[in-house]
């Protein structure tokens, strides 16, 4: 037991003597992982958006939408265009034929599939298929004969859609509505398109049955019994890449392999009510039930991100606040390369835009500064990143073998530090660390230089959050999901230098700085002890020689403690 308290005495001493440094070679220790997302903005520019698709020729944002009740003054039914960026509306079609053959405003329920070159085939209730490219005032289409549409998907062959109704699912001319071929089915609902490997698959929730059709001779070629029997319908989807089948009820998310095979089955807190496939990731968008009585409630949904091939998630979730299903179900579409992902939220009227991240990447490195004693001095560095990485300073009194952090920068990223130069600073360097929470980087350092020496006076410090030139506090600022979306980039601070000192003007290199990787914000000090190098083995032999004579800790005792 003593034996094991003199370790724990001698651990806490080490750790408490290197507290603040980082190590050298510009290594921060970043965590471990590298995919990770956030929200980048909010749309709520297309009314009460129910769907939502990228083309894959033009690139255009598409988004059919229904009124939303807040806005009484304007009718915000239609098909909508917006700016992948800023949600800008770059077209709308607000009419389409009806009943009647007249055209009328009306509810963009679903979107089918994509137009060649541009455009997409939607559905409008009850009975209705239109066509619009690129946000044509109007669009064409049809009014379907029969039972009302239940959903929609692309035909398998040109100028034609799949339409269910009821228990039949038909291939219809886009143009004129007329039905080329039927097949009948025990049971209708929701269905996805393998166009790759020729096939239809239909869920029955009614009769919990998955039914694969055959598009080659449009007949039914094989029915799966479903292992979820309870629950409301939420998707039915096919991962082009491996011809997975996804089908989604309630909170779970069966998964069948290519051949209908039953694979496994997702279960998750929330209601699963939609999915999409990019790049071996399947991106699950999920939304709380909306009833404060109910279990689990929180009134917050979420993106989550999949590996198609282990089922396991292959990034923290993002939290989608206020994303429920009381006024419709959450539609995702994905950008190939899977950068960009787009998640509506009907009961909010909003699209969200939600980004990969991307770790800090330095632009601009500080520059060596030569001032004179009691001159004020300003080192400059800029980084960008997504989201907007946090900069902080570092110094090292070692020629760069080790760093500590002289000062924070608090709220909106700064990248300037600026205090007064003092002998005793002389030859110490300088770096700027940016962080978030997809990684770390490091600049160039930059060295000081100060003429006209006062031996005894160690300057002070008027940096950004520097409480005259004291540690830093902490790491950056947590991303709550409430806040606002996060920024995309840094490049602030003012430039300078004062005293005949080369400053940091508008020159500086970027050249050489160290980036780590990583899902979750880097600490400012650096890496563990056994990457701390001379430092740590210095500090060390120190702890030992003080604990033994007893200065140290009464020493520990009187002054104040040094904040992380």
């Amino acid at each position: 037991m003593r034996r094991h308290l003199s370790l724990t005495a001698a651990a806490a001493t080490l750790a408490a003597l290197t507290a603040g440094f980082a190590p050298a070679d510009g290594g921060a220790n970043p965590p471990a992982g590298g995919l990770g997302y956030h929200r980048a903005a909010d749309f709520t520019t297309a009314g009460k958006p129910l769907d939502i698709a990228l083309h894959p020729d033009s690139g255009k944002l598409y988004v059919g939408s229904d009124d939303d009740t807040a806005t009484a003054d304007v009718n915000e039914t239609g098909l909508y265009v917006l700016d992948r960026a800023d949600g800008t509306v770059r077209g709308h079609t607000a009419e389409a034929p009806g009943a009647t053959g007249a055209p009328g405003a009306v509810a963009v329920r679903r979107i089918a599939g994509p137009l060649p070159g541009d455009g997409v085939v939607f559905h409008h209730p009850l009975k209705g298929l239109g066509t619009a490219k690129g946000g044509d005032p109007a669009a064409q289409g049809v009014w379907l004969p029969g039972p009302k549409v239940t959903d929609v998907g692309p035909g398998v062959t040109p100028g034609t859609a799949l339409v269910a109704q009821g228990t039949a699912l038909a291939e219809v001319d886009t143009a004129t509505g007329a039905a080329r071929r039927t097949v009948a089915l025990a049971g209708g609902g929701r269905f996805a398109v393998d166009a790759r490997r020729g096939a239809v698959w239909s869920a029955d929730l009614a009769n919990n049955r998955l039914y694969r059709v055959d598009t080659g001779s449009f007949t039914v070629t094989r029915t799966v019994g479903l292992p979820v029997t309870e629950g409301v319908e939420g998707f039915t989807a096919v991962d082009p890449g491996t011809g997975a089948v996804w089908v989604g009820r309630q909170d779970k998310i069966m998964v069948f392999g290519a051949d209908g095979t039953p694979r496994t089955t997702l279960t998750g807190t929330d209601l699963a009510t939609d999915v999409a496939f990019d790049g071996g990731r399947a991106y699950v968008a999920r939304q709380d039930v909306g009833d404060p009585d109910a279990p689990d409630y929180d009134g917050q949904g979420s993106l989550a991100v999949l590996d198609t091939r282990t089922l396991k998630a292959a990034a923290q979730p993002v939290p989608l606040h206020g994303n429920v299903a009381q006024l419709g179900a959450a539609a995702v579409a994905v950008a190939p390369g899977g950068a960009e992902v787009f998640v509506t939220s009907p009961a909010q009227g909003r699209v969200t835009r939600i980004v990969r991240s991307a770790p800090p990447r330095v632009t601009r490195s500080p520059q060596d500064v030569t001032a004179k004693d009691g001159t004020e001095v300003t080192f400059t560095a800029r980084a960008e990143g997504s989201p907007a990485p946090v900069a902080r300073w570092q110094r090292s009194t070692d020629g760069g073998r080790s760093w500590r952090a002289v000062a924070d920068a608090a709220g909106p990223p700064q990248a300037s530090y600026t205090f007064t130069a003092r002998a005793a600073q002389d030859g110490h360097r300088f770096r700027a660390e940016f962080a978030n929470d997809a990684g770390t980087a490091h600049t160039e350092p930059a060295t000081l230089t100060v003429e006209g020496a006062r031996p005894g006076d160690g300057g002070s410090t008027t940096g950004p959050g520097s409480g005259g030139g004291g540690e830093d506090p902490g790491g950056p600022p947590g991303d709550d999901p409430r806040d606002a979306p996060d920024g995309g980039g840094s490049d602030s601070g003012t430039t300078g230098g004062s005293g005949g000192g080369s400053g940091a003007g508008t020159g500086g290199g970027s050249g050489g700085a160290s980036v780590g990787g990583g899902s979750g914000t880097a600490s400012p000090t650096g890496g563990g002890l056994a990457a701390t190098g001379v430092a740590v083995t210095s500090a060390a032999a120190l702890a030992a020689a003080l604990v033994a004579t007893g200065w140290y800790a009464r020493r520990r005792a009187g002054r104040p403690r040094l904040s992380r």
